[in-house]
C-alpha cells in the first residue's frame, strides 16, 4: 500500500546543489502556504558514484536537514544510482566479492561518465544486501525513507548487451529482470527495518516490479507538446500492465525556459494532466544551465539548471498551477481510496475509458481521455495553442462538466471551451467529488 504522503505534491529539479539551496526552496513553499509533500535531492550529491552517501562539502548536516523538513511535513527523497566508480570507496571491496556486473570481453566499463563505471549486480542477493546496508548507514538512519532508483535499465553506454553477464546469467537471457531486483534490494531492506508502506521511484520496470513498492516515471523526456501527448497513452498502458503508481516529469525533462511563453503554456497544460496522475511530481532540466560544479566536464549531469519551482513560470501560470495544487489536496482522500483499491484488487487509478465502459465501442477508441478512479473523467489539452477540444462522453452515465456545471447525457461527442485556465473535467452521475473549493 502506498504511503499517504506520496499522494501530495513532489518538488524536484536537476538539481539542488546544496543543503542550503534545497532548504530555502522548501521554506519558500511553506512561506507561500503551498502544499508540498516531498522534495528531492537529485544525483551528484555524492563524492563518487557508488559511495551512496552525501558529499559533506555540500550537504554538511543531513540529520538537521531531514529534521527541519519533517517539521514542515515534507519527506526527503534521495537519488540512488546503480553505477560504481573505480575510485569510489566501495569499488575494490565489491569487485573482490563479485558484487559487480561483469563483461564477457574487453575493458570492464559499462558506462562512461567521469570515469569507467560499472553497475552493481542487482541479481546477486549479496550485492543487493551490500548496497542497502550502505544506504541504511548513510541515508535511512537520518529518517530518509523514499529513494529514487535511477539507471534501473541499466543504461549501458555501448549497448553491447551480448557482452554483459550477471550473477544469474547473460544479459541477453536475464537482463530485463534488473529493475525488479534493484527495487527488491530496497524493498527487502526497508521491510527488515520495519517499514511496510514503501514507495520508491524507479526509472524502469518489468513484470512483477509492483510487488516491491515501485512507482515508475517515463524517464528523461523532451519538453514539448508531442511528448506530452505520449504521456497519456504511456500512463494508461502502465496501469493496464499491473503497475498502478505512475508519474511523469511535469513540463518534460530536457529543456524548457521558465521565461518562454511557449514553455509556460506547456507547463500549465502538463500540470493539468499531472494533477490527475497517481503521483503528482514536478521535475526537469530547465534553462538556462549554470556553470559546472567542481570539475567542469561539459557533461550536463554536473550543471546547475535554471529554476523549476511553481512561482518561476510567470504570474498567470502561477495562479493556475496553485489552484491545481489545492485541487490535488482536496482530492487526496479520493486518491488514497482508489490507491487502496489498486493495492487490493489491481484496478489502476488512472485507466482508459473502456475499463469502466466496456460495452461502449467508442470508449475503446479513445486514447487522449481517461478515468481517474471511477468518478472523474479528464480530457487534457495536449496541443499547443488549443483553446477548445472535442470530448467523448461514454454511454451509460450522465456527465457534469466541472467548469460550466452543465450536465450531459453520455454516448455522444461534445465540444468544450478550454482556455489556458481550463481543463475539461467531468464527474460521473453526480458523484460527490471535491473538485471545486
Amino acid at each position: 500500500m502506498m504511503p499517504e504522503f506520496a499522494s501530495g505534491f513532489w518538488q524536484c529539479k536537476l538539481r539542488y546543489r546544496t543543503q542550503d539551496e534545497l532548504l530555502s526552496v522548501a521554506r519558500e513553499y511553506k512561506r507561500r502556504g503551498l502544499p508540498i509533500s516531498v522534495i528531492v535531492v537529485d544525483f551528484f550529491h555524492w563524492p563518487k558514484k557508488g559511495d551512496w552517501r552525501f558529499d559533506p562539502d555540500y550537504w554538511p548536516d543531513p540529520a538537521a536537514m531531514v529534521k527541519e523538513l519533517k517539521q514542515m511535513g515534507i519527506e526527503l527523497m534521495v537519488s540512488i544510482w546503480s553505477t560504481v566508480e573505480p575510485l569510489g570507496i566501495n569499488y575494490a571491496e565489491m569487485k573482490r566479492k563479485g558484487l559487480l556486473t561483469r563483461n564477457d570481453r574487453g575493458v570492464p566499463a559499462q558506462m562512461t561518465g567521469l570515469s569507467n563505471e560499472v553497475f552493481f549486480d542487482a541479481t546477486n542477493p549479496e550485492a543487493r544486501e551490500f548496497v542497502f546496508e550502505k544506504v541504511k548507514e548513510n541515508y535511512l538512519k537520518y529518517g530518509i525513507r523514499v529513494f529514487w532508483l535511477d539507471e534501473a535499465e541499466p543504461e549501458f553506454s555501448s549497448y553491447d548487451f551480448d557482452n554483459i553477464r550477471y550473477h544469474i546469467g547473460p544479459n541477453l537471457e536475464v537482463g530485463n529482470i534488473y529493475p525488479v531486483m534493484y527495487a527488491k534490494a530496497f524493498y527487502d531492506g526497508m521491510v527488515r527495518e520495519g517499514i511496510t508502506d514503501i514507495i520508491n521511484l524507479v526509472r524502469c520496470a518489468w513484470a512483477g516490479s509492483q510487488r516491491y513498492g515501485v512507482a515508475v516515471w517515463s524517464g528523461d523526456i523532451h519538453s514539448n507538446f508531442p511528448t506530452l501527448r505520449m504521456q497519456v497513452c504511456a500512463g494508461l498502458n502502465m496501469g493496464l500492465s499491473g503497475i498502478p503508481w505512475w508519474t511523469t516529469d511535469i513540463g518534460g525533462f530536457f529543456g524548457g525556459d521558465p521565461k518562454d511563453p511557449g514553455f509556460r503554456e506547456l507547463i500549465v497544460r502538463w500540470f493539468q494532466y499531472g494533477v490527475f496522475c497517481p503521483l503528482f511530481r514536478l521535475h526537469g532540466y530547465r534553462m538556462p544551465t549554470g556553470e559546472g560544479v567542481g570539475i567542469d566536464t561539459g557533461i550536463f549531469d554536473f550543471n546547475i539548471c535554471g529554476p523549476n519551482e511553481v512561482w518561476e513560470f510567470g504570474d498567470e501560470a502561477y495562479e493556475i498551477i496553485t489552484k491545481l495544487m489545492f485541487m490535488r489536496e482536496r482530492l487526496r482522500p479520493y486518491i488514497m481510496k482508489h490507491i487502496e483499491k489498486a493495492h487490493k484488487d489491481g484496478d489502476p487509478v488512472m485507466r482508459p475509458l473502456f475499463y469502466d465502459f466496456p460495452s461502449d465501442y467508442d470508449a475503446w477508441c479513445i486514447e487522449d481521455q481517461f478515468m481517474f478512479g471511477p468518478d472523474i473523467m479528464i480530457a487534457p489539452v495536449i496541443f499547443e495553442g488549443a483553446t477548445r477540444r472535442r470530448v467523448y462522453l461514454p454511454a451509460g452515465a450522465k456527465w457534469t462538466e466541472v467548469d460550466t456545471g452543465e450536465v450531459h447525457k453520455g454516448g455522444k461527442w461534445i465540444d468544450c471551451d478550454a482556455p489556458l485556465k481550463v481543463v475539461p473535467i467531468f464527474i460521473k452521475d453526480g458523484a460527490d467529488v471535491p473538485i471545486k473549493s
